[in-house]
């Protein structure tokens, strides 16, 4: 072998795949229908593919430029717990996984939280980004939302969230299952304050996410085709030994046997739950003032 074959032939082969494969990376995308998209044309529909109509995944500046009026926002800090409390490592560690995830993203965790407005009404916004360890729920995750419920509370805005995760980060075992019981607990609290909560569910939304505060909400919604439920498909076809529909776990499916109420497309979000949040606002308002005329009429009657 030859140094023009050894050295340079490579050498220019390597070039052009370079500049080729950087090309393609800044003007296309590609979608599950098997067609390229131009990124801007992609970016301009909302992120849903013109072609097939489905909803690629959004990092979570982009869902809170697409949600809020005007795109104008307020991130909120929230607490960041010690990293890898249980020192583990699978066939990588995962202080280096978190590493990857935060440069990727530009995150300290999966889970961020902004304020501003929709149609005019102020509330509190959570949502997750999937490039985040599958958007997995874990400590941080857990402190990122009690933080935004807390921030809701404090100020009585209605609390929103878009969910987006494969459930429980398996990293922090038992730590991130714990978050389950302590977010539901926070959603709790928003229904005893009567602040309107709101979910989300985006594709993916499964796992111990399902199974604890993202079915909580006092409405939920998802956007189309979205796959929805808490064990996968094959583990469950495997169990009942039956073979499941095509359409088992999408967003339509859970709707049409009671699991979710609205299926939105990611463009009417915005006014859609803006709508709905005016509506139980009034409705809340209606009853407080209920209330504190049955508490005059009470007291009224114990004076006489």
């Amino acid at each position: 072998m030859n140094w023009i074959t050894k050295f340079i032939k490579p050498k220019i082969k390597s070039l052009f795949e370079k500049k080729s494969s950087k090309s393609e990376e800044n003007l296309w995308a590609t979608c599950g229908c098997k067609n390229l998209i131009y990124k801007e044309d992609l970016k301009s529909n909302f992120k849903c593919c013109p072609k097939c109509g489905a909803h690629h995944k959004l990092t979570c500046k982009e869902r809170f430029e697409i949600f809020f009026d005007n795109k104008q926002f307020e991130l909120l800090e929230t607490p960041l717990p010690k990293d890898d409390p249980l020192n583990f490592e699978d066939k990588k560690k995962y202080v280096d996984r978190l590493k990857s995830a935060r440069k990727i993203t530009n995150q300290d965790d999966a889970v961020a939280i902004a304020k501003g407005k929709v149609k005019e009404v102020e509330v509190v916004v959570g949502a997750q980004d999937f490039r985040f360890i599958g958007g997995s729920f874990g400590a941080a995750s857990g402190e990122a939302f009690i933080a935004g419920v807390q921030h809701s509370i404090e100020n009585k805005l209605p609390f929103i969230f878009f969910s987006c995760s494969g459930g429980q980060r398996m990293m922090e075992s038992s730590i991130a299952l714990m978050q389950m019981s302590r977010t539901a607990l926070a959603v709790n609290e928003l229904k005893k304050k009567n602040i309107p909560y709101i979910v989300v569910l985006t594709d993916p939304t499964t796992g111990g996410v399902t199974a604890s505060w993202a079915m909580l909400g006092d409405i939920l919604i998802a956007e189309p085709k979205a796959t929805i439920g808490f064990a996968g498909r094959r583990v469950i076809q495997d169990t009942v030994r039956e073979t499941l529909p095509e359409e088992f776990q999408t967003a339509e499916y859970v709707k049409d046997h009671g699991g979710i109420d609205l299926v939105i497309e990611r463009k009417y979000l915005n006014s859609t739950i803006g709508t709905l949040l005016n509506v139980l606002l009034k409705k809340a308002e209606a009853q407080v003032k209920q209330e504190s005329n049955v508490t005059i009429d009470k007291s009224l009657q114990t004076a006489s």
